[in-house]
């Protein structure tokens, strides 16, 4: 059992890793980093960035920093106009609110 724990353990510690900053020295980005620049980037459509930030991190790391900025987003959007966040979410997307 704690085989497996372990074994799970380093799988999250992997995907979490994080790679030094471009230019050298100092601390290395963080998961919250990648996913601010890698989503202001595709929003902007530079693909460059969006490629050099989505290599700051394992693809794991920046897709829960992707989500949790996500929620984040629609949640402080939803807070402002008064909406619900499934409300906000679904008309970001084109989705129908009824």
């Amino acid at each position: 059992m704690w085989g497996r724990v372990r074994k799970a353990g380093d799988k999250v510690a992997h995907a979490l890793r994080t790679e030094p900053k471009a230019g050298g020295g100092g601390r290395p980005h963080n998961l919250f980093e990648a996913a601010a620049s890698y989503v202001t980037a595709c929003a902007e459509d530079d693909q460059d960035r969006a490629e050099e930030a989505a290599g700051w991190v394992s693809p794991e790391a920046l897709s829960f920093g992707v989500n949790e900025l996500a929620c984040r987003a629609v949640i402080a959007l939803a807070r402002e106009r008064g909406r619900s966040p499934e409300t906000v979410a679904r008309e970001l997307l084109g989705l129908p609110t009824g």
